[in-house]
């Protein structure tokens, strides 16, 4: 039996949806997710301040990227969260919502994106790469990465 079919949509979830979904990942991120932030709290933060790019299929939320938006400048847009169900997982989602929201912060004029990876989530790293990004700093676990998205370039 397939997987149901995939519909992105932008900003739909509410913060309960956002929740359950980042519980049923927790255990996906490396460290869990759990370990590092309130889920409830994170949660609540995504649904009011970032801009969400989700794949839905039947009625559930299967992937989620948020990205902050709020540099006035519009310097760097920061991905804050990229996480895909488990059983979900391998079948190009979390590629095209990076994709979405890469497209959306160069549509808004951001000179580039940003977001931090801890060193042990290879897949993660891997994925990063593959939409552009390169490491630009390690501190301790964590690498940051940027991705110029060439706005103002001729």
């Amino acid at each position: 039996m397939s997987a149901p079919a995939t519909t992105i949509r932008v900003n739909r979830a509410s913060e309960a949806q956002i929740a359950e979904h980042l519980r049923r990942c927790d255990a996906a991120f490396v460290p869990p997710l759990g370990e590092r932030v309130d889920i409830g709290s994170y949660a609540r933060k995504l649904a009011s301040q970032a801009e969400r790019f989700e794949a839905w299929a039947a009625g559930v939320l299967v992937g989620l990227v948020a990205v902050y938006c709020s540099d006035a400048g519009r310097r760097a847009a920061f991905i804050t969260n990229v996480s895909v169900l488990q059983e979900r997982q391998g079948q190009g989602i979390a590629s095209r919502l990076l994709e979405r929201g890469i497209g959306h912060a160069k549509a808004l004029g951001f000179e580039r994106l940003a977001l931090e990876v801890d060193r042990g989530n290879a897949g993660a790293i891997h994925l990063y790469e593959k939409a552009g990004f390169r490491v630009a700093e390690g501190d301790g676990r964590s690498l940051a990465m940027h991705l110029a998205t060439d706005q103002g370039q001729p």
